[in-house]
């Protein structure tokens, strides 16, 4: 059966879709329309609406100022679902120095589209004492100290932050004004710590790993029992911990290739 009688069978935007995407993903650097309807073989008119439709979905990523695409945040998103571990696996040498280093498990977490937080994978560092997360456990996106740099970077107006915070379950809670002022630190260095408010035998510090757009979509925890790191020392993690999600972000989501919402693009 030859191509063209299958995709006769097949929906051809569909089809369209699919074929822009793995040129995309062979290609090494970002294509405009023409390129792109030229190389894959679709019209340009047709190519435009696709990639309208699937940079408004977060499978391409359109830079604005070159009028390029190139594959975007959805993929990947797709892709850590459904094979898991890719990503983990290339920053867990990170994970595993920075456990060592600091004496604390530390654990990636997802950030989902339904406001939550799902452990992805977890570092141990060789800590025979220790809190162990089962990857797949899920917690509220804004709860923590990685929930304080998701919701610094959300940016929420206060009445939908407040809203959020009242849902939040704590065994030892802040009051809002407190938990406001920690999501400001936050967003100043980088880093947040939680002394006990989730989980009352525990102390966790937490960083979030932005998009270019500043969207949270990882973060990362080191999780220890409550004494077993001084104040000092946890400041040192959250320093480590800021520095390797702004590193892995910068790899992740690099400037070319900020997602749009709009669909003012043109190619």
């Amino acid at each position: 059966m030859s191509i063209a009688e299958r995709e006769a069978r097949d929906v051809g935007a569909v089809v369209h879709a699919v074929r822009i995407l793995r040129y995309l993903s062979a290609t090494a650097t970002p294509r405009g329309v023409a390129a792109i309807a030229r190389d894959t073989g679709i019209s340009p008119s047709s190519c435009f609406a696709i990639l309208r439709t699937l940079a408004r979905l977060r499978f391409v990523a359109f830079d604005a100022v070159t009028k390029t695409y190139a594959p975007g945040l959805g993929i990947a998103e797709i892709a850590a679902g459904f094979v898991g571990l890719g990503l983990a696996e290339a920053i867990r040498p990170d994970l595993e120095r920075l456990a060592r280093d600091h004496g604390v498990p530390l654990v990636l977490w997802r950030v989902t589209e339904d406001g939550h937080l799902v452990a992805a994978d977890r570092a141990h560092g060789g800590v025979t004492v220790r809190v162990d997360i089962a990857p797949g456990l899920r917690l509220p996106a804004l709860l923590g100290a990685a929930g304080r740099c998701v919701a610094a970077a959300l940016d929420l107006p206060l009445t939908e932050l407040e809203q959020r915070f009242a849902l939040l379950r704590w065994q030892s809670p802040p009051d809002f004004a407190q938990y406001c002022r920690e999501v400001a630190l936050a967003r100043a260095r980088g880093w947040a710590i939680d002394a006990g408010n989730a989980y009352s035998c525990l102390h966790a510090v937490g960083a979030a790993i932005v998009d270019r757009a500043g969207r949270p979509r990882l973060a990362l925890s080191g999780i220890g029992l409550a004494g077993q790191q001084d104040g000092a020392a946890l400041e040192r993690l959250g320093d480590d911990l800021g520095q390797l999600a702004a590193s892995v972000g910068a790899v992740l989501f690099p400037a070319a290739g900020v997602p749009v919402a709009s669909t003012g693009e043109t190619g």
